[in-house]
């Protein structure tokens, strides 16, 4: 109910009293009058002290609506943020989700280097030792020519490499024997010349391309 609505109640209870009252005159004589008036005065106290009364609980009421009113709203609105944090915080989620199975991925992927990397080094430290222990043997086989059959090695035009062999002839110990080594397109190593020449070349050029 609102305050209007009871001032127009309290106008029409006045104006009642107004028209019982002109009736009451006619009616009673002063003394029963003077009685009734000091009662109607009475009551009329009490009405306005009821009317203020429930105004006042009214106004009261009012401002009690406005406030829970105002914290309806200020639940929907944290209701509201709640909702975008939750939202935020599914979107956070999922993209640490994310990271994680891509920190994952490089994390294989490393491992997976890794492993091919120490398989690599294993075969190139093969290698070196194959080819450390394969120099050695050159260097042994080199040491042993050159003291019983007098080997020289010369690099001569076209990168070509000539091997030259003493000791062989026994009735002349300096005379030459001497071949050249080339690399043809293939990669292969080639004999160009030899001197004296061989009826056997073609052998030997299948020993050497073996042998190297």
């Amino acid at each position: 109910m609102s305050t209007v609505k009871i001032e127009d109640e309290i106008t029409d209870v006045k104006r009642e009293m107004k028209e019982f009252w002109t009736e009451l005159k006619s009616v009673y004589g002063t003394e029963q009058i003077n009685q009734t008036s000091a009662l109607t005065d009475s009551c009329k106290e009490s009405l306005k002290v009821l009317s203020e009364r429930w105004c006042k609980k009214l106004k009261e009421g009012d401002l009690m609506i406005d406030k829970i009113q105002e914290y309806r709203n200020e639940i929907l609105q944290q209701n509201k943020h709640i909702s975008e944090n939750e939202k935020h915080l599914t979107e956070i989620k999922s993209n640490l989700k994310h990271k994680e199975e891509q920190n994952k991925e490089l994390t294989d992927s490393i491992q997976e280097l890794k492993e091919e990397l120490m398989k690599k080094k294993e075969i190139i430290s093969s290698k070196n030792k194959a080819t450390k222990e394969r120099v050695e043997r050159l260097c042994k086989s080199k040491e042993l020519f050159e003291e019983r059959l007098g080997l020289e090695i010369r690099r001569i035009h076209s990168e070509q490499l000539q091997f030259i062999f003493r000791h062989i002839d026994h009735k002349d110990p300096d005379k030459p024997y001497m071949f050249t080594l080339s690399i043809n397109k293939q990669g292969d190593y080639e004999v160009t010349s030899c001197t004296p020449p061989l009826d056997c070349i073609s052998e030997f050029q299948l020993k050497v391309k073996c042998s190297v």
